[in-house]
């Protein structure tokens, strides 16, 4: 009898659970629904009360005029040659400042780290001037370089490699060192390597976060020549009256490589984060 109980506690508290990450599943999948099923309404649908959940007639002509009303092609291209450039910078240069700061010793290591964890505990809206007044001075606005120069490095993704490279034995770096590997050749060839969870992860990271960038591309950049998707689709929404099936379209076309990018590394990324929260 004490077993039964004690079974039907445990399927209890596991009927709990999966309710809780059903509606947590729903929460999350219903915005995302909700736009795609916009996109294909007609605009007095789209703001009808109540609301109508499934259109009447599928409005295909929605994504046709979100193409012809923006420049789609140019904002592609601008997105990914920023979100390459970014995600690229911010693996190179942040796993060699992670390294050195998990693995050599010198002065000042420590206050040096804590100072570039400091940034994280700023809002981003802080940096907003300064990097505007450092592009200005360099000649940059209105350029694809104003949108890759300040996301090249982040404090995150250097906390992010340490924390995985501090999961790493010594032993391998010390046996490298004794037959003469100086510390680029560790870094390179050994910690790379083993590190390739830690950097999939924070390449994902880096791209989801450029490629969805708004604020920094509207500040920088005024022409629709170098303007970014996220940036493009903010000229969609009207003053007064805005075209919701059309931004909804808008925003289907722009999202949807990020879909597939974290359909396809979904493993490497959940295992890098798994792994690098497994020492401090």
């Amino acid at each position: 009898m004490k077993k039964d109980v004690h079974k039907f506690k445990l399927n209890y508290s596991k009927i709990l659970v999966h309710l809780i990450l059903i509606l947590g599943v729903i929460f999350t999948i219903t915005p995302f629904l909700w736009m795609i099923l916009t996109s294909f309404k007609t605009l007095t649908e789209s703001t009808m009360i109540p609301p109508i959940i499934i259109p009447k007639r599928f409005c295909f002509e929605n994504y046709k005029d979100a193409v012809s009303t923006l420049p789609f092609l140019t904002f592609y291209k601008n997105t990914i040659i920023s979100t390459i450039a970014k995600t690229v910078g911010q693996v190179i240069l942040c796993s060699m400042a992670a390294y050195s700061f998990a693995r050599i010793e010198f002065p000042g290591r420590d206050i040096i780290f804590i100072l570039i964890l400091s940034v994280l505990m700023v809002p981003g809206q802080i940096f907003l001037l300064p990097q505007y007044i450092i592009i200005k001075k360099l000649g940059l606005l209105n350029t694809i370089g104003a949108l890759i120069l300040p996301g090249l490095f982040s404090a995150f993704g250097t906390f992010l490699l340490r924390q995985f490279f501090m999961t790493i034995p010594k032993e391998l770096e010390e046996a490298a060192i004794l037959d003469g590997c100086n510390h680029f050749r560790i870094y390179w060839n050994i910690m790379m390597p083993l590190a390739k969870p830690g950097l999939t992860a924070l390449a994902i990271f880096t791209a989801l976060w450029s490629w969805n960038d708004l604020l920094w591309p509207l500040i920088v950049n005024t022409s629709n020549e170098k303007m970014t998707l996220s940036a493009g689709l903010a000229s969609l929404q009207g003053q007064h009256l805005t075209n919701f099936p059309v931004l909804m379209a808008g925003s289907v076309l722009a999202i949807w490589p990020m879909i597939v990018l974290y359909i396809i590394f979904q493993k490497s990324f959940v295992e890098g984060i798994a792994l690098t929260g497994t020492k401090g």
